[in-house]
């Protein structure tokens, strides 16, 4: 009888630790794995950041351009991919001849690569080699098109006039230009000989200019 109740109990006990062995098998096989979220793309940092940059760009196939800035990044995974240039730019053109011939310079810029458009923003200073001067808050840059478009208030100096508008429109050497919703300062002798000709950089009323429309995405609300 004594036997019997010693291989019960014995019994009892395999079966009780076979029991818990199952529960804590089940209960680490049913842990939860703690892992990071995935990473967004959208989330995703600058493939490319530099730092104190001057380097020179080419356009089909000819140095054009230089390029100075204390911070460049290259992000290709926003729409539209696009290089930052948040701590201030500033972009000489050179002639056929590697000659200085007119500078950009700006707080912040972005480069839309693939659009080829530069979107220039805070304290935008443009220099011609004729002399003109462009002081505006904010400047595009179209190099598709081979223009130069703002619609913010613009200032254009000249040796001879100084023109003063809400929306400027130029090509890419500003030789050729339109300031609209403008006041002007001319002397006497040019006003007076070219009081009713439309030459380079006469104003425009406002509703006879096509104004462009900036290519670049607007934010989502």
């Amino acid at each position: 009888m004594v036997c019997q109740m010693e291989i019960q109990i014995t019994r009892n006990i395999w079966i009780l630790w076979l029991v818990l062995g199952v529960i804590t098998f089940n209960a680490c096989n049913n842990q939860k794995e703690h892992t990071a979220p995935a990473i967004n793309e959208r989330d995703s940092v600058s493939m490319m950041k530099s730092y104190g940059i001057s380097t020179l760009i080419s356009d089909s196939g000819v140095m054009k351009y230089r390029i100075i800035a204390e911070r460049w990044e290259v992000n290709e995974v926003l729409n539209p991919p696009r290089w930052i240039f948040k701590r201030g730019i500033f972009i000489e053109q050179f002639d056929e001849k590697f000659h200085a011939e007119a500078y950009i310079q700006a707080d912040t810029a972005f480069y839309y690569n693939i659009k080829k458009l530069w979107h220039l923003i805070g304290n935008v200073r443009v220099k011609t080699v004729d002399g003109l001067r462009f002081n505006s808050e904010e400047l595009y840059w179209d190099q598709n098109r081979h223009e130069l478009y703002s619609y913010r208030f613009s200032k254009v100096t000249t040796p001879e006039r100084q023109l003063e508008g809400t929306y400027f429109i130029s090509d890419e050497q500003m030789k050729h230009y339109t300031v609209s919703n403008s006041v002007g300062a001319f002397n006497r002798e040019e006003n007076d000989n070219k009081k009713n000709e439309t030459a380079k950089g006469d104003t425009a009323k406002t509703d006879t200019v096509p104004k462009r429309e900036p290519i670049v995405p607007r934010k989502k609300p």
